[in-house]
Order: C-alpha cells, then sequence, then structure tokens
C-alpha cells in the first residue's frame, strides 16, 4: 500500500555541517508533504527517530490502525524514518506510532506538522500551507529601508485568544478572520507601529497563553487554519503595520503527544535533570548542544519568516537558557567547564540562531526578553555579543512601576527609581516593556497600582504612559493598558471593552493615540533611541519637588523638544526650566489638558526665554506644572542653537 522513497527529498546528509541551507530549511524537507509519484497522489511522511525500533504512520485514513503503513529508515544511518502513503490528502489527521528501544510504544504528534487538531484533540494534520496568495510585496520593499536603530517602534501586544471575546469564557474566540476586521483597523487607529502576539504555535493548554508549545511549525488551529492566519498578517502589512510573533525556544511541555522522550530517549530534550528540567514551569528543555536539535529551533525561526512573513521575533525567556543556575539553588546546577554559569550550548545556540535569522532575512528584527545584566545581548556575534536588534529593559520596567506605585508624598525618597535607568540605557539597543506579565497573578492592572483617588490614579497612568514614551527606546504595551483596565488580564474574560463608555477610559485611549501620533512624526522621540546624542538631562536631581526634566533630540538641531514631569499632586507655578537654545517655546503635549480628562492647568501661550542661567543653559523660562503631569514643549522659532 506504500512506497519507500530512498532520497525524494534527501539528496544531502541533513545533519552533516556541509549543506548549511539545508539544515536551516527542515520545514521543506521533514513532516507530511503531498506529492505525486508514479501518477499517484499522496502523501510523503519524514520524522527523526534514531533510536525508534519500529516507526509507523496511522490516522482517520486508515482507521488509525498502526501496522499498516511502516516507515523505513534510511540507508545513511541519519535516524531519519520516511516513506511515501497514496492517497493520503489534504486535511488528513495522523499521528506516528513509535516504537522504542526498550519496546515500549508511543503515539507522538508530527514535530513538523503544519497544523493539528483542535485541543484537547492531539493529532496532527496534513496541509498545505503554500496555497496563499500574499499581497504584501510592497510591504516588504519598504521593510527593507526600516532602519532598525532609527526608524519609530511602538509594539501593541496582544493574546489573540483574549483580545475581543464574543463571550466571557475560556472556550470563547475570535477567529483569524474576526480579528482582521476588527484588531488590525484598531492598531491603526490607535497610531501602533507593530503588533507582537503572543505565541500563535499550537499549544495543548490554552491558560499557558501559548508558552507551553506542542506544534512548533503550526498556527494554533483555536481561531483557524494557518491560511486565515497568514491573511490576518497580510491585511497587517497592508495598513503599514509590522508583525512580531513571540517564539519560544526555551522549553517545551512534557506532553505524550509532544517532543518529549520521542523516540523512547531523551531526543530533543537535555538528559541531565539539572540542564533537560525546568523547575518554575515544570517543562523540558532543549539539547542546545545537538546539532539535530539546534537545526529544528533555527529551521522553526526561519519558517515563520518565510511562510508567515513574520517581521520580528521576539525570543522568550533567554536568561532561562543561557544561564545553568537560572531558577535554581546552590547544588541544583553545574558549572560550565570553564567554572561558570553560563550555558555555553546555549549561548553558542542563540548566537547562531541571530547569525541565520539576518542572514536570510537581514530585515527581521530579533528581540531578547533577557531579564539579567548579561553583557553584548545587542551587540553584534561578530563582535562577541549574542546577536539580537534589541532587549527588553525589564529593570527600567520594575523600577518605573515600583516608583509610579509609591503614594506621591513618599517619590522624593525614591527619586534615583526613576532616575537611575539613565545610567545603563544606552548599554544595550532597549525595548521599554509593560508587558503582559506586570498585570497579571495578583498585580493588578497598571490602573490599580497607581496611588491616590480615581482622578489621581488616572492621572499618575497618564504620566507614567508619558514618560515611557519620551524615555529612550522603542516601546511596548499590552493590550487592555491604553485604555486604563481595572482588573488585572485574564485569559478566561478578555478585555473590558465596555469600560469605554466612561470618559476616564475613552479620555486615555486617546492621549496613547496621541503619544503614539507625536513618538512617530517627532525625530527627537525616536531618531536616537538608541544613542545618548538623543537625551540630555536638564534637571534629574530635584527630588524635593519631585520634578524631572530632560531634552530629547532629533537627527537636526532644531528638532529638540523639552520633556517635564511632575510627580505631585502639586501645583508648581514659576517653575523655571532651562532651554538649549534661546527663542519661544509652546507645548506640544500637557496631559493635564482637560480633553484627557485632567483638570486644565496648561500653559497655552507660547512661552519666550528669557536670559537667565538654569540647568547649565544660559536661557531659561517660566512655566506652570499641573499636578501629576507631564508636558512636552517644543520650539515655535527656530533658534540660534540647539
Amino acid at each position: 500500500m506504500y512506497v519507500y522513497l530512498a532520497s525524494l527529498y534527501f539528496l544531502f546528509y541533513l545533519f552533516s555541517d556541509v549543506i548549511a541551507h539545508s539544515l536551516y530549511k527542515l520545514f521543506n524537507l521533514f513532516g507530511s508533504h503531498l506529492i505525486e509519484l508514479d501518477g499517484k497522489k499522496g502523501c510523503y511522511f519524514a520524522v527523526w527517530a534514531p533510536s525508534a525500533t519500529n516507526v509507523t504512520v496511522m490516522g482517520d485514513f486508515n482507521h488509525w490502525r498502526s501496522s499498516q503503513f511502516k516507515l523505513n529508515p534510511r540507508w545513511d544511518k541519519s535516524g531519519i524514518w520516511e516513506g511515501f502513503i497514496p492517497g493520503v490528502k489534504h486535511g488528513a489527521v495522523y499521528k506516528y506510532n513509535v516504537t522504542g528501544p526498550n519496546g515500549q510504544v508511543f503515539e507522538k504528534g508530527d514535530p513538523y506538522a503544519f497544523m493539528w487538531e483542535v485541543p484537547p484533540q492531539t493529532g496532527s494534520i496534513v496541509w498545505d500551507i503554500r496555497e496563499f496568495k500574499w499581497r504584501d510585496d510592497n510591504w516588504l520593499s519598504k521593510r527593507k529601508s526600516f532602519n532598525k536603530l532609527t526608524s519609530p517602534m511602538s509594539v501593541y501586544e496582544v493574546h489573540l485568544g483574549s483580545w475581543k471575546k464574543p463571550e466571557r469564557k475560556e472556550s470563547s474566540f475570535q477567529t483569524y478572520t474576526q480579528m482582521k476586521e476588527d484588531l488590525v483597523p484598531y492598531v491603526k487607529d490607535m497610531g501602533f507601529t507593530h503588533v507582537e502576539l503572543m505565541p500563535v504555535m499550537e499549544h495543548p493548554y490554552y491558560p499557558s497563553w501559548g508558552y507551553q508549545i506542542i506544534g512548533y511549525f503550526a498556527t494554533s488551529s483555536r481561531f483557524g487554519t494557518p491560511q486565515e492566519f497568514m491573511d490576518l498578517v497580510d491585511e497587517f502589512h497592508e495598513q503599514g503595520i509590522g508583525v512580531i510573533l513571540d517564539w519560544v525556544p526555551s522549553h517545551f511541555p512534557s506532553d505524550g503527544h509532544s517532543l518529549s522522550y520521542y523516540d523512547g530517549t531523551h531526543l530533543y530534550e537535555h538528559g541531565d535533570p539539572q540542564r533537560g528540567y525546568h523547575p518554575d514551569w515544570k517543562s523540558l528543555i532543549f539539547d542546545y548542544g545537538k546539532k539535530e536539535v539546534k537545526s529544528f529551533l533555527i529551521s522553526n525561526a526561519l519558517f515563520w519568516c518565510d511562510y508567515f512573513h513574520a517581521d520580528g521575533l521576539r525570543v522568550d525567556a533567554v536568561a532561562s537558557m543561557i544561564h545553568l543556575d537560572y531558577s535554581r539553588k546552590e547544588g541544583e546546577w553545574t558549572p560550565n567547564k570553564d567554572g561558570g554559569r553560563e550555558n555555553l550550548e546555549a549561548v553558542e545556540f542563540v548566537k547562531e540562531m541571530n547569525t541565520a535569522v539576518h542572514a536570510f532575512y537581514p530585515d527581521v528584527l530579533t528581540i531578547a526578553e533577557e531579564s539579567t545584566s548579561y553583557p553584548l545581548v545587542t551587540a553584534s556575534v561578530h563582535d562577541g555579543g549574542l546577536g539580537f536588534d534589541q532587549k527588553w529593559m525589564m529593570g527600567w520596567m520594575h523600577d518605573t512601576l515600583k516608583y509610579f506605585s509609591q503614594d506621591p508624598i513618599h517619590r522624593k525618597f525614591h527619586h534615583n527609581q526613576i532616575t537611575f535607568s539613565m545610567v545603563y540605557a544606552f548599554s544595550e539597543k532597549f525595548v521599554l516593556p509593560f508587558s503582559h506579565d506586570e498585570v497579571v497573578h495578583g498585580k493588578g492592572s497598571l490602573l490599580t497600582r497607581m496611588p491616590g483617588d480615581e482622578w489621581q490614579k488616572f492621572a499618575n497612568l497618564r504620566l507614567m504612559l508619558g514618560y515611557m514614551f519620551t524615555h529612550p527606546g522603542a516601546k511596548l504595551l499590552f493590550m487592555g493598558c491604553e485604555f486604563g483596565q481595572s482588573w488585572e488580564w485574564s485569559h478566561i474574560n478578555g478585555l473590558e471593552w465596555h469600560l469605554l463608555k466612561f470618559n476616564y477610559h475613552k479620555n486615555i485611549q486617546s492621549f496613547v493615540r496621541k503619544l503614539n501620533q507625536l513618538f512617530t512624526e517627532l525625530k527627537a522621540l525616536h531618531f536616537h533611541s538608541f544613542h545618548p546624542a538623543g537625551f540630555e538631562w536638564l534637571a534629574a536631581d530635584d527630588s524635593e519637588n519631585s520634578v524631572i526634566s530632560y531634552i530629547r533630540r532629533g537627527e537636526h538641531e532644531n528638532e529638540s523638544v523639552i520633556v517635564i514631569l511632575n510627580m505631585t499632586p502639586v501645583k508648581r507655578e514659576n517653575y523655571r526650566i532651562g532651554v538649549p537654545a534661546k527663542g519661544s517655546w509652546k507645548e506640544i503635549l500637557n496631559s493635564d489638558d482637560k480633553k484627557w480628562s485632567g483638570g486644565g492647568v496648561v500653559n497655552s501661550k507660547t512661552i519666550k526665554s528669557e536670559r537667565v542661567f538654569q540647568h547649565n543653559k544660559a536661557d531659561s523660562i517660566c512655566l506652570t506644572l499641573a499636578p501629576l503631569s507631564i508636558i512636552i514643549l517644543g520650539p515655535t522659532i527656530k533658534a540660534n542653537k540647539l
């Protein structure tokens, strides 16, 4: 009933170091592929299981009989089993029946399957993902001109399963098609330049939010087909919005149909529990020293850039990968050969992954969620770094949230928390994240973490978001934070869209829309996001008043803006600020404007500088600082020197 193909796809020794291209494009070789052989249509299957003694394919096309369709081991002793089964069609459900070296039998999903059944069903699905006509040639062409260092980047982080739920229950989801109609225009209207999607890869346990992946090469079937997800990405591109995908090469679940113990041995996971088991997530850690595993993961990274036109990959939990002692006590980990705590094999994998992505797709971003002070995360591999384009600035996030949670009367004693980030702001190319991790597990929403009454909470939130958008670095904001979600995020209930009936919530949403507009239009706020030329303190030491002020500079000298933040509910009149040059200044933004639900204390008139020395500047201006407010000033007359 089946025909054995000795070398239909495998023209090279896949796991040699000879042909790098084939090593990084394994999705074209492994898995299930619809072909025609000798006039017969069917499906070619290939799976890596080197310690298996027998591998068969079973599915709905043969009533799940496990002995009918045997695969054959390749002659080259690569551990690859392959075969052709005529009559198998697009949409067929299947699994591999794998007999391990000790005779134990496992029913496994296909590591390279392009589609899976909707959980809790666990079968892989034969799927031709090539059948989609992309419309984003113009976007991909323009993407080549996106400057990773100087272009504005404001990211909206989204969990697809809970952004907008038809019903407030766990099993209720919008489809990819519905998201195309709702999510894309919303992100466009809000002015974000990019969307970051929490893992869309197939995962069996919905409350894992996608971070426990089973199907590394498949979009989640909960929301539709792979082509429908492609259509969603295509529409984002049509509207000029980049798509970043969360990617999880750090760990995987131990479910029976997963990569776990795949051929009866520790094939994908490291065999040493100290290096192969994650105590926090009760999951398994990849064996980064095994070249076949590295090829699997790097091929997967390239797959999402290739077939799904991803504009970026945000790599989850990098710190857990590159540190042997991550979340482990003394005695629970073994130093590397040099006596250090670094996982040298994981470090080399990360470097190889970044090198491959940038070689095949130079205009695709790689972003590290790396929470330690590991050096040179965003330096090139050539210069001794890990090779990422950006890194999440976790220290800034924690310090900022801790500072703003303080009652304003105490903030003068914690002034260094809000200024310290500039000590290391340009040591890496940072993203400032207010992510999903900060609004779950009892932390509350951003709004509920702000002190004071309702007015003060919203004023503080506007102030904090304004601080983020004027601080050097790219920006990331989790869904719901833009309109003041009142409770912490729930993947079951989704977002509280009904809150937009109330002015406080509607107006802070409009405020974020304005911040995005200014951030993308004013070069002063984005051109030097990763370079010290774009920032200068005016006053970092006014702890008594809890006021900070600074200059943001653009590409040219006349593009500078001044930012002043008053962190207390005290109105400050005749507050003198040094200015970079003689001239007139006006408010571009004041978070206390009534249209943002503020108190209306604004500097409505043009302010002319005076020859009064302040903040090491020869000229200065006097302002009224509204309570709990941020002001952005721009020049109205070209100054002598900015």
